[in-house]
């Protein structure tokens, strides 16, 4: 196996010898899972772009759409233009329009497409002059715009609804107006504060168990128009008990990407489907795993998956929006795109320590695909950043 020098939190550097044994890349059907699955799915910048990054996004176009192909062979669905996707943070509503557009032409090219689209208010900037009606329009023009295009909702949670809400009330209004006027079930979201600060207080407290009251009023009263929820709230604790007090109808979509393994196997009284950030970056150890969940197989399911938990765990660690430069770092080392840039210039916003942590987290998880590959590709990354070979 391979060895390369990493350096080490107390800034000494030492060899590291790669375990090896990576899981393979398997194709399996959506209908081999007991558990429907979305993989959120992030884009691939285009690193030749003449552009200014951190104001204009530039999109490797093909390569994104090609890794879209990967989650679907794979069994796995894909949330597209999500937080993954550096929505927010990097691509704009134009740029998602666009992409929304190019994944819906892609997914009716075959018939196991499954893939649903965010939606939400990121064109309108927060201030003080923006209005509750101003909120609802702004929700109804991305709305409109995902069903025109024959896609499925992911009802994202707005910055601008969280600046501008009294109290809980007004996001009873604005959800209520938004699940009465869709054509078909919605995936709702609630994303926490952990991963967008600007979403603090989110249903008209800090209070995430008052929250989830709140939440959980407006689903029952729209039950028909709620697909499920997810939630990314990062505690299975809270998660499990608002999953047990959905309506029957409504499935939880577990957002929490620390405990994702616990939360999707269930328990006596129910289980979470899931629709992970982690899963862009483990997506055959997700897949491998659900196929074992569906053979019936729990503890080959847990043996797969259990060791991705700590490599999650370092992905999403605070502060937690910077996840996204782990997933691109993944796919990189894997060979799913040629280079480690990202929109937005968001390479820049973990360290060199934290590449070198996640690679070791990678490897012994079994998720670098081609061990050589990956080691030469973390020395060149260890290169420009000063560490030696």
């Amino acid at each position: 196996m391979p060895t390369l020098n990493l350096p080490n939190p107390d800034r000494s550097i030492s060899p590291y010898t790669l375990t090896g044994d990576p899981i393979p890349f398997v194709k399996f059907k959506a209908t081999d899972f007991p558990r429907i699955a979305y993989s959120a799915a992030h884009v691939v910048a285009d690193p030749l772009a003449s552009n200014d990054p951190w104001l204009t996004p530039a999109i490797d176009w093909d390569t994104t759409l090609k890794f879209r192909h990967r989650m679907w062979d794979l069994g796995l669905g894909v949330a597209e233009a999500m937080d993954t996707a550096q929505r927010g943070m990097g691509l704009t509503w134009a740029e998602a329009q666009e992409l929304i557009r190019r994944s819906q032409a892609e997914a009716r090219t075959r018939d196991d497409s499954l893939i649903a689209y965010g939606a939400g208010t990121d064109h309108l900037m927060p201030g003080p002059d923006v209005t509750i009606d101003d909120i609802i329009k702004a929700y109804d023009e991305q709305v409109g715009f995902v069903e025109g295009e024959g896609g499925r909702v992911i009802l994202m949670a707005s910055r601008a609804l969280a600046a501008a809400a009294k109290s809980p009330d007004d996001y009873a209004r604005v959800y209520g107006h938004v699940l009465s006027q869709v054509k078909q079930p919605v995936i709702m979201h609630w994303l926490g504060e952990m991963f967008d600060p600007a979403l603090q207080g989110y249903w008209g407290t800090i209070d995430h168990d008052a929250a989830m009251d709140t939440c959980l009023d407006v689903i029952a009263a729209h039950a028909d128009k709620v697909d499920g929820i997810k939630i990314s709230l990062l505690s299975a604790e809270k998660e499990i008990a608002m999953r047990r007090r959905l309506p029957a109808s409504v499935k939880m979509y577990t957002g929490d990407d620390f405990n994702y393994a616990e939360l999707i196997a269930g328990d006596d009284q129910g289980y979470s489907h899931a629709l992970l950030g982690i899963f862009d970056a483990i997506a055959p150890a997700a897949s491998a795993g659900l196929a074992a969940l569906g053979k019936g197989n729990s503890q080959e399911f847990f043996d797969i998956l259990e060791p991705t938990v700590p490599l999650s765990r370092h992905i999403f660690a605070a502060p937690t929006r910077f996840y996204k430069t782990g997933v691109v770092f993944l796919a990189y080392l894997n060979g799913l795109q040629d280079h480690f840039q990202m929109i937005g210039g968001q390479q820049s916003t973990r360290s060199v320590q934290h590449l070198a942590e996640l690679f070791r987290l990678a490897d012994k998880a079994r998720v670098l695909a081609d061990p050589e590959l990956a080691t030469a590709r973390m020395q060149a990354v260890l290169a420009v950043n000063g560490v030696p070979a």
